[in-house]
């Protein structure tokens, strides 16, 4: 711990820093933490990625409706028997979609607010975002690189503790 005055190093439980005098009201590290400086911009990547799925999802849900529904078959387009399995199977992978862009949502907003919990949402949704190349793998491996190892849990933690 160091003097947030003078920048000497403290022992803990010291009420005054032996260089300047001053009383030592709030300890600073400057140490270096990934955490403190990463997971803003990992919460707000997670709001940006979701909203692109939210984009995806309803779009799913269109095609399913417009292309493979009552309009089609006015139109001669394909046989009933493609669309009888594949409008359901376009609108469940829609459906899909909306939801992991809700959990998503849910783990930037809990990162940007330093809730405690949202760090395991964050890193369950990271290794989901592994399989989406290139996008999601790259924010996957992001959030995994800031939150993953046990030093960013401890971090983490005492960043939802000060908020």
């Amino acid at each position: 711990m160091f003097c947030d005055q003078c920048g000497a190093q403290l022992q803990s439980g010291q009420p005054r820093c032996m260089r300047c005098g001053k009383t030592v009201l709030g300890l600073i590290e400057l140490r270096r933490s990934r955490v403190r400086e990463h997971v803003r911009l990992v919460g707000i990547l997670w709001m940006a990625y979701s909203a692109l799925h939210v984009v995806a999802g309803l779009a799913a849900i269109v095609v399913a409706q417009t292309v493979f529904g009552h309009f089609i078959h006015l139109h001669h387009g394909p046989p009933p028997e493609i669309t009888i399995w594949l409008q359901p199977l376009i609108k469940l992978a829609g459906v899909l979609i909306l939801v992991k862009a809700t959990v998503g949502f849910i783990a930037g907003w809990g990162l940007l607010q330093r809730e405690d919990w949202a760090r395991t949402v964050a890193l369950v949704v990271g290794f989901v975002a592994l399989l989406n190349v290139p996008i999601g793998t790259a924010l996957g491996i992001y959030t995994l690189w800031v939150l993953l190892p046990r030093q960013s849990d401890d971090e983490y933690r005492s960043l939802a503790q000060a908020a």
